[in-house]
């Protein structure tokens, strides 16, 4: 039997944890999912204390994206019922960012575009310019989701105040051709590479219940912790009628999400960890318990396509919780 208190002071004293051991994490028995959330929560105390960080995005740029993402309501592969629109001005997205520090307390704030890459100089200016003014105006960290970019291009957002890049793998290299045959993986982990190498931040993490194994779940978490990436975000998927994922899906339960949260916590316990796309659609009244099982991040607000719940929910719950929303 998994002694889970025993191996999370192992982790707290430096230990890194195998694959056969995350295996045993991520299948712990629905009877014993309170011991191991007992168990990932030291952990996450111990490196984030009572410190959580709420994430908010703008949707930059919507829909016509030239990958076909199976899970993905703005690919153009798709028929779907989202708006789409070109990226917009400077000004909405510093306005957006102001809104999320004033009225929803975020600590970071996330340019969110459509599409494989930043194509024309003229949006990644506007982008840069954007970024510039949220580092002159706001104390927000800076973040941007922008695809596939290249040395010049980070570059040139790092020099106008870019802190962290986004930029997900999905799932394991070995689903990955599953989901997406557009692109490869190795391109996705290139551009996390780049991006550790000139200097940035990487937010890097999945999307999960498309139906990846346990096993791809966990070897997901070692590519992670292989690349050395600073934050994780775990998605969950939230079906939109459309694409190819919602004909085929099947819901998590909310403990399997739960012992997800907890087994990365074990694999990565030092990264920034969260919950971010369809945690209110999954975990439904369990979305609380994802604190205890490890996670310290959280989006706050609407999502890319899909609604969220209202800021003052989450802040709320935080505060019930005995934790404190991070400064």
């Amino acid at each position: 039997m998994l002694n889970y208190q025993e191996l999370a002071q192992e982790v707290l004293q430096g230990k890194s944890i195998n694959q056969e051991e995350a295996l045993r994490l991520i299948s712990t028995p629905d009877s014993d999912i309170f011991k191991l959330l007992s168990a990932s929560d030291q952990i996450r105390r111990h490196y984030k204390k009572k410190r959580v960080r709420l994430c908010a995005i703008i949707n930059a740029k919507s829909g016509r994206c030239s990958e076909n993402c199976a899970f993905c309501a703005q690919s153009a592969h798709f028929k779907t019922q989202i708006e789409t629109y070109p990226l917009v001005a400077k000004e909405v997205m510093f306005a957006a960012a102001k809104r999320a520090e004033k009225e929803m307390s975020a600590t970071c704030f996330s340019i969110v575009t459509s599409g494989k890459s930043v194509h024309t100089s003229s949006d990644l200016e506007n982008i840069a310019s954007a970024i510039e003014n949220i580092r002159k105006e706001t104390k927000l960290n800076r973040c941007a989701s922008l695809g596939i970019l290249n040395e010049n291009q980070i570059k040139k957002l790092k020099a106008a105040g870019l802190i962290r890049l986004h930029h997900n793998l999905e799932t394991a290299e070995s689903f990955f051709a599953k989901i997406c045959t557009t692109h490869s993986y190795q391109e996705r982990v290139q551009t996390v590479r780049l991006a550790k190498k000139m200097g940035l931040e990487v937010c890097s993490g999945g999307i999960f219940g498309l139906g990846e194994t346990k096993e791809q779940r966990v070897e997901l978490a070692f590519t992670l912790r292989e690349l050395k990436v600073d934050s994780v975000p775990i998605n969950i998927l939230h079906p939109i009628p459309g694409t190819p994922a919602a004909e085929k899906y099947q819901p998590l339960p909310p403990f399997e999400v739960l012992k997800l949260v907890a087994t990365y916590r074990f694999i990565l316990p030092q990264a920034d960890l969260g919950v971010l796309g369809g945690r209110e659609f999954a975990l439904r009244d369990l979305q609380a318990l994802i604190f205890p099982a490890g996670a310290n991040v959280i989006l706050i607000g609407d999502y890319l396509v899909t609604k969220g719940q209202a800021p003052e929910k989450d802040l709320q719950m935080i505060k019930d919780l005995g934790l404190e929303v991070e400064k």
